[in-house]
């Protein structure tokens, strides 16, 4: 049995995980990140509106999941520790009233390091908030100044030092590949996260996406281009240390302790329903897939005359396909040659097959073996060493047109 089988064999438990999730969009940010592309405002202006307006929508939403029972909630953003703690439980209560939720679901918190003082850690761990991911980035000043983050370095130290004192479950946020970071300098801010003893790290590249600030800084010469090279090194190095440390690279962008990896991501990673509460919030059932407004205003308006502000589009046979093969790669799992034939018949198994013949033949993809639930071999397409970086290019090219 090759490494690859044993990890897949070993972590086959979370193959069963059941259930579905949620997550709630909080779309408020103190400022602007530079490198950011996700729906926000720096405006807390209609904050009061469109907390009424989440619960609204829970409500308006409860018939799609009540065949369901909710094992995760995650309060994403935006800022969601912008909201006190009376705020975060008056969300939970509604979702309560209207859904089954299991006896222990993960609640997760994002959090940015201004927000986490002594006091509001402290209350957080008195609530059901039983899990928080906080944006720490990096540990120095001069990265945190430079993609225009609301806290300093002295603040992600401290909050890190209140945090693990009463919370056992963290991931921490960190982006690697910043231009002239030097591999010492990344791996001192490797090295400070795990000696804060955190169990998960969710770490990524830094891009530059269409129409942000860092976008037009690079066009203008004030920040320098990406270099992809310096950012496989960091990649490269980040696995490796994770590994040393006892963690495992469960999804390319995501290290965590046995037990500690997130519940919450690998339902979208592993086709489990979803429902996404607030603008521009996504959600997955089975075949369809919605998506509300990117507008603060529009959104509260539209929930304000029963509306749902969502678009839906039922996913083809075709898109079902893509989207396992472009999940799947990612994950230690990697996409099950059983489940495809099962799912979408013998004909895109062989279109698979064929088209990862030249991804397997260089060492970039390769077949693990591992053992399912009832004792039976189960094959797998998986993402090697030297192919992990590639994933999401290779799983294009895996697609079916």
């Amino acid at each position: 049995m090759n490494n690859y089988a044993q990890t897949a064999q070993g972590l086959s438990h979370l193959k069963r995980y059941k259930g579905a999730a949620i997550y709630i969009h909080i779309p408020f940010c103190k400022q602007a990140c530079y490198y950011c592309d996700f729906h926000f405002s720096t405006s807390l202006k209609k904050k009061d509106e469109l907390l009424q307006s989440l619960i609204i929508e829970l409500e308006m939403r409860k018939a799609d999941f009540e065949n369901l029972i909710i094992e995760t909630i995650y309060f994403g953003g935006g800022t969601p520790s912008l909201l006190s703690q009376q705020e975060i439980q008056m969300l939970l209560d509604a979702v309560y009233k209207h859904y089954t939720v299991c006896d222990d679901p993960e609640i997760t918190l994002e959090a940015n390091p201004d927000d986490l003082s002594a006091l509001k850690i402290k209350a957080l761990s008195q609530s059901s908030v039983n899990r928080l991911s906080i944006g720490i980035q990096s540990f120095f000043e001069d990265d945190l100044k430079s993609m225009n983050r609301a806290h300093n370095a002295q603040e992600a130290r401290a909050c890190l030092e209140e945090a693990t004192a009463y919370f056992d479950n963290i991931t921490i946020d960190l982006i690697y590949g910043i231009p002239n970071m030097s591999v010492e300098k990344w791996e001192a801010n490797i090295a400070q996260a795990l000696e804060f003893g955190v169990p998960h790290i969710s770490s990524y590249a830094l891009t530059v996406e269409p129409k942000t600030v860092l976008d037009s800084f690079v066009k203008k010469g004030v920040f320098p281009p990406i270099d992809e090279d310096l950012a496989l090194q960091h990649f490269n190095h980040l696995v490796r240390r994770t590994k040393e440390a006892g963690f495992v690279h469960y999804e390319i962008s995501n290290f965590g302790k046995p037990d500690y990896f997130s519940k919450h991501n690998t339902s979208y990673w592993q086709g489990k329903a979803y429902l996404g509460i607030g603008p521009s919030a996504h959600s997955f059932q089975g075949n369809e897939r919605s998506w509300n407004i990117a507008n603060n205003n529009k959104y509260i308006q539209s929930i304000a005359i029963g509306k749902l502000p969502k678009t839906t589009e039922t996913l083809s046979e075709i898109d079902r396909f893509n989207e396992c093969v472009m999940t799947g790669l990612r994950t230690v799992w990697g996409v099950s040659l059983s489940q495809i034939e099962d799912e979408f018949g013998e004909p895109f198994l062989q279109y698979l097959r064929k088209h990862a013949a030249s991804f397997l033949k260089d060492d970039l993809l390769a077949i693990s073996e591992g053992i399912d639930e009832n004792g039976q071999v189960i094959k797998s397409l998986v993402a090697t060493q030297n192919g992990k970086f590639l994933i999401d290019g290779i799983a294009s090219e895996l697609f079916m047109i």
